[in-house]
């Protein structure tokens, strides 16, 4: 085959896979591709709300973590738009969401080798006279031609996609709206009655907020139902964040099964809670409503899960339970927004190609090794590292953006059998498990 073999490809780009381009651009002996079905790359577009920041401080950006002088890095960013000074007085560790999003398309146009447009759908194992390689097969989404391309290695970074219940599919998209599509749909929304939210989370919390805010113009009723116990703060003690190090990773990857899905629904609070401030604004928007109000046509009800929605009229009817209390009860609205998360986005070529070769933990989890490669039960000399469907087995750091710059500095030593970020450790104050 005279056809040209990089060292790695990455399939999907957002800021995972962006992080481990960034990090390996100026390394001349690694030959590397990255392919994503998106046309351009956009940060979850649709809750791209103004005044709305990111949940982890500056530094957990594309680089900084690996190497703080890196020219990708959002500080550099900064510096390049002339912002260093606002940002300063700005006097805040977080970066506002839309500027992630544009710190992301600023670095993506600097890096080589990046190319969007362009889905991955399929992948063959070869092994000849140069040794053991993959075979990518790639879909051009504007020709709709098929382009094959070669790699020693590959890593997988597809993230996630939205995740809507049973119960929740099959209803007009401006009528019952995935959080993710939210700004698309926002201008129709607030000519609505009555918009109801149903589910958790900072999301849910956001568009609340949002929503609430729109209220000085427009006079929807405006509810959230949620399953949880209550709407909670998300546990931000600078010590429970060591729990999103290195260090935990460690601990938490060598416990078994059982033990690793008790540690994430304990450590519940750390992962999924609400930002304090924007809880904190909610009520004092609420506050102020209510002065005066005896309607002020606002539904905050937890402990309560919606079991189906059916089309009603000019809406919808959502069947719910209050579970403490098992009572069963009907409410109706015009639109719902559904706040039920992500799932990660497996694509399906790869299950159909090697869901029978994986080592599976059980039968939706596949096993992945500590340094993030794919464990099959024949193991391969090309490695296939992957950075999807993470939490089983790496626990908090799965979707963790503060840890994403460490996974790579990690796959890259991996790849290349040497030490080319130097992994300090330890690197927090307390120990998950006793020296022996």
């Amino acid at each position: 085959m005279d056809q040209k073999i990089y060292d790695f490809i990455g399939i999907g780009v957002g800021p995972y896979n962006l992080s481990l381009a960034a990090l390996t651009e100026d390394m001349e002996d690694i030959d590397r591709i990255f392919f994503d079905q998106t046309p351009k790359m956009e940060w979850h577009p649709g809750m791209l709300i103004e005044g709305t920041d990111l949940q982890v401080p500056f530094m957990a950006d594309l680089v900084t973590f690996a190497d703080p002088t890196s020219r990708f890095s959002y500080l550099n960013y900064l510096k390049e738009h002339d912002r260093l000074y606002k940002f300063f007085f700005f006097k805040k560790l977080e970066v506002p969401r839309n500027e992630y999003n544009d710190y992301l398309q600023w670095a993506t146009d600097q890096i080589s080798g990046v190319y969007f447009g362009k889905k991955v759908v399929d992948m063959v194992d070869h092994s000849d006279d140069q040794g053991a390689y993959y075979e990518l097969v790639i879909l051009d989404m504007d020709t709709h031609k098929t382009e094959r391309y070669y790699a020693k290695h590959v890593v997988m970074a597809t993230g996630s996609e939205p995740f809507l219940l049973d119960n929740m599919q099959g209803f007009p998209n401006e009528d019952v709206i995935h959080t993710s599509r939210y700004l698309y749909e926002k201008e129709a929304l607030m000519k609505s009655d009555h918009i109801t939210i149903v589910g958790s989370g900072q999301s849910a919390a956001e568009i609340f907020y949002d929503l609430l805010e729109e209220r000085e113009n427009y006079e929807f009723h405006l509810s959230w139902l949620t399953r949880s116990e209550g709407i909670f703060q998300l546990e931000a003690a600078k010590i429970g964040q060591e729990f999103f190090s290195p260090d935990y990773i460690d601990y938490f990857h060598q416990l078994p099964l059982d033990k690793r899905k008790e540690a994430l629904d304990t450590l519940d609070p750390l992962r999924h809670g609400i930002d304090i401030s924007t809880l904190n604004g909610i009520y004092d928007m609420l506050y102020h409503y209510s002065v005066g109000e005896e309607d002020p046509k606002i539904t905050i009800q937890p402990l309560t899960e919606v079991n189906n929605i059916e089309k009603h009229d000019q809406g919808y009817l959502l069947k719910c339970q209050q579970w403490q209390e098992e009572t069963a009860f009907v409410y109706q609205t015009e639109k719902v927004i559904v706040a039920t998360g992500y799932k990660p986005n497996i694509p399906e070529w790869f299950l159909e190609r090697y869901e029978d070769e994986i080592v599976w933990e059980d039968e939706h989890l596949f096993k992945v090794k500590r340094n993030y490669e794919l464990t099959f039960k024949e193991p391969k000399a090309n490695k296939f590292y992957i950075v999807t469907n993470l939490e089983h087995s790496h626990g908090t750091a799965a979707t963790n953006l503060g840890l994403a710059v460490q996974r790579n500095m990690e796959i890259i030593n991996d790849l290349t059998g040497e030490e080319r970020f130097k992994l300090k450790k330890p690197q927090t104050f307390q120990r998950f498990a006793p020296k022996i």
